[in-house]
Formats: C-alpha cells, structure tokens, sequence
C-alpha cells in the first residue's frame, strides 16, 4: 500500500477533527397548543442559547409555527412597551416594534408586529441570565458572571446596583449563580440564585440542595433548601418560581416560606411567564454531566424521559394545557417570554436584510414633509 501523502493525511485529520452539522430542528406540540395562542391572541418568544436561536412560537390554522432567527448565545428576554430585549453572549441587544413595516411583510395582512434592531450595548461576557423593565423603562439584567443586579449606561459596560450580602466583591467569578429576577412594582423584588455562597463555583457543591429566593433591597432569604432554582415572578399577587432540579413549578408565601407545588414537569424547568391562569414554562433535557448529576430530575426521571420544549400549565389545576416539545436540535430551553396581543410577529436581526435597510422612523414633524407616496 503506497501511503497518503502528507497534505492528503493533513487534510484527512482536518476533516475528521471538524464538528459535525447541527441537527435540523424539529418539534411536535398537542393540538391544544395552537388553540390556546388563538384564544390569547399572543405569540411566545423562546430563547435557546445551546442551539444559538430565539423562536418565535406562533398560531397558524391548526398547527404551531416555529419561527427561528439566529443569535450568538441567546439568554435573557424583556418585552413591552413596543421594546423587546435580547441578551446575547457579550451584547443586550434592543429591537422595536414597527407596526407599519408588519403591514408590508409577506404575505400581505399576516403579520401584525415587526421587531427591528434599534441598540446595541456591549457588556462583555457577563451572562445574563434574565432581563426586565422596571416601572420607568430602565432595563436590569442580572449579571451571573458578576453576582449582582446591574443596569445599563453608554459609559461603561454595566452598572452594579445590587448584590447579596454575602458576596464581598464585585469579582467575575460566578460566587453563588445569581440567576433570576422578579419585579414586583415596577422594582426588583426578588431574585434566586444555586447557592448562599461567596468564592468562585462554590455554589456547585451543594447544587441538589443549595439554591435560595431572596428579597431585594434587603436580602433576606425568603426560602433555602432548594434545587437550582430559576425565574421568580411576582404575578396574580403571588410569588412564583420554578425549583428547576426537581422540575417543579411552585408558588411561595414570602411571609411564612410555605411553598405548594403546583406542577411537576418532565424536564429540567427554567424560564417562565404567565398569560392568565396559564403559566408558560420552559424545560431542558438535561445530560449526565457533573454540572446535573445527583439532581431529583435526573435520579427522577432518565435521559430520554426528559422533555425539551415548552409546557403549558393551567394553574387552576395544575394540569397540563398544552406543549412543544423538540425532537431534534434542541436540548436545553432559557427564557420563555409571552408577546401579548401580537398573534404573528416577526424579528428581523439577518445582516443584508432590506426590511431593516429601507425602514425608517423619523419624528412626527418630519414626516409632514415626506411625500405620501414614499410612506
């Protein structure tokens, strides 16, 4: 046998050492599901920063349309307004909503919301974990990497504006994975994160059982004991939150710490909003890993019991309403946001796109002064 000559073999391992293509996407969902986002009049907005996407999940006849657009590591949503809110690996990115330019999406009349890009403001990598709007319109993202709450200025990377008294420094080591927060009034209220702890990683040691809720300003801890727990919400006067390794979503008194669960889901749950009585849940097929290992939901349930998707919970009963679950392409879910009122809205992030090249909003005295044919 005559060997491979040196650039053939160069080449061989070149091709072999590359990654294989990603899965397609592909998912199923019940027939209630599209039914139920008819009856809201509301798309859902999924973020996936595994597979680098945000979806958008959409009713058209009888079946759910999975709309994806690219992002570098999305995570963390905020809406409303007319604003809605990427983070992003190094970025929080903001769109807005140009009902005009919806009218003229193909095909003509579906569309009924259009996000453009608007800003974009560099953080570093940050890992923000969740995004929210307070009362005035200011955005505070919960900066994981930092262990704080912070908000956004042209000057600097992020602001600190708050973070658990147990953590001494302001250091980019991820001391107790600060990870969700709810706002409650139009300020930040209370957020969660793996553990009460105050040097790099440690919250890994005790991840099955070291999770806290805490209150914000003062930093009480409303409820321990929990397993990496995520996204609390303040809704319908109550206090939500999904206790994510055991797959639970649950609701707390943060008066008596009583906590009743109110559903527990086939999947890893991180990524919660509310429309009504139904909570939009996401869940993520978590692997064996060391990171997930010794979890209630992986001594629960094994690995090709584990749902990813999105699951739909009538919290009257604790039942399922309906889901998306993702056969393929998709392993791990981060925010789930609901889009109020906007049935089939689109976003448009592509480079080169000429939706957003020949898109303009200018201000109303400008506009007395463009021809009526160009508008």
């Amino acid at each position: 046998m005559t060997p491979d000559a040196p650039e053939e073999t160069a080449q061989l391992a070149q091709e072999e050492a590359m990654p294989p293509p990603p899965e397609p996407l592909q998912s199923v969902h019940t027939t209630t599901l599209p039914r139920l986002l008819e009856q809201l009049g509301s798309a859902v907005l999924v973020s996936t920063y595994q597979a680098g996407k945000l979806i958008v999940v959409r009713a058209d006849g009888e079946r759910a349309n999975t709309h994806f657009r690219s992002f570098d590591t999305p995570m963390g949503l905020a809406l409303g307004g007319g604003r809605l809110i990427v983070g992003t690996r190094t970025e929080i990115q903001e769109f807005r909503n140009q009902p005009a330019v919806a009218t003229k999406l193909p095909p003509p009349g579906r569309h009924d919301a259009c996000y453009l890009p608007k800003t974009t403001h560099t953080t570093g990598q940050i890992a923000g974990h969740e995004i929210s709007f307070a009362g005035n319109g200011e955005v505070w993202v919960v900066n994981t990497r930092f262990s704080c709450l912070c908000t956004l200025h042209p000057d600097y990377s992020f602001v600190p504006r708050w973070r658990p008294p147990f953590v001494t420094a302001l250091a980019p080591e991820d001391r107790c994975h600060l990870n969700g927060l709810a706002m409650a009034g139009g300020v930040p209220k209370y957020v969660t994160a793996l553990g009460a702890t105050d040097s790099a990683g440690a919250w890994r040691a005790n991840k099955a059982g070291g999770g806290v809720l805490m209150e914000v300003p003062s930093g009480r801890v409303v409820l321990s004991g929990l397993s990496m727990p995520h996204s609390p919400r303040w809704h319908d006067g109550r206090l939500w939150f999904l206790n994510s390794g055991a797959g639970e979503l649950s609701v707390a008194d943060p008066d008596t710490g009583r906590v009743e669960v109110v559903a527990t889901l086939p999947g890893f749950t991180r990524g919660l909003d509310f429309a009504g009585p139904f909570a939009f849940v996401g869940l993520s097929q978590v692997r064996e890993s060391a990171l997930f290992a010794g979890l209630p939901i992986t001594d629960r349930l094994a690995v090709d019991e584990r749902a990813c998707g999105m699951w739909v919970v009538d919290t009257r009963n604790g039942q399922t309403a309906a889901f998306l679950q993702f056969k393929a392409g998709v392993q791990e879910v981060f925010a789930v946001q609901v889009m109020p009122g906007e049935a089939f809205p689109d976003i448009r992030n592509e480079p080169g796109d000429e939706t957003i090249a020949n898109a303009f909003v200018l201000p109303d005295a400008a506009l007395a002064d463009v021809p009526g044919a160009v508008v």
